[in-house]
């Protein structure tokens, strides 16, 4: 079966879920789902680093930092489930989605040899020399580790300072 479509439904019903629930907790726990459906899309597109910053940052970090603001905020009294539909707001987005599908067919399938990031020069050059220049035995360990060090540092970085950060506050939860 094909992933790729009921992922794709799964993601945008996730991402208006978020942006329609009132219950903010609802809505949160809404936009962790979110997060963690994007995070394996970028892994179905053999970005598993990406999808694994996803993950990390906008799945974990972000949901616990969300949750503990809700949890130092009061919370409103028995409302509706969802908000009020904003016509116009709407309309530009239903505008907006429209436009970005009509280039979805320029995209090539994935795996596709014929794929300009397969059959470029700097692909071709990367499996070509990747084992010998890094030393390696893994093409894609090489890319990162070698060819795209400071990228892949910026990475490590980032999801490092994330979870220090949410250690401190977390940190502060336990001993306030």
């Amino acid at each position: 079966m094909n992933i790729e479509l009921p992922l794709l439904v799964f993601v945008v019903a996730t991402a208006l879920a978020t942006t329609v629930l009132r219950d903010v907790l609802a809505s949160i726990i809404a936009f962790a789902t979110y997060s963690l459906g994007v995070a394996v899309v970028w892994v179905v597109l053999q970005a598993p680093d990406v999808g694994l910053t996803e993950a990390a940052v906008g799945a974990g970090v972000t949901t616990v930092l969300f949750l503990l603001t809700i949890a130092k905020t009061v919370r409103p009294g028995d409302e509706a489930v969802f908000e009020r539909l904003n016509v116009p707001a709407f309309g530009a987005a239903v505008v907006l989605v429209g436009a970005l599908l009509t280039t979805v067919h320029a995209l090539p399938t994935i795996g596709d040899p014929s794929n300009i990031a397969v059959t470029s020069e700097v692909t071709r050059y990367y499996i070509d020399h990747a084992y010998h220049e890094a030393g390696v035995k893994n093409v894609v360990t090489a890319v990162l580790a070698s060819y795209r060090g400071f990228d892949t540092l910026g990475e490590a970085v980032v999801v490092y300072s994330a979870g220090v950060g949410l250690l401190v506050v977390l940190r502060r939860e336990v001993f306030a």
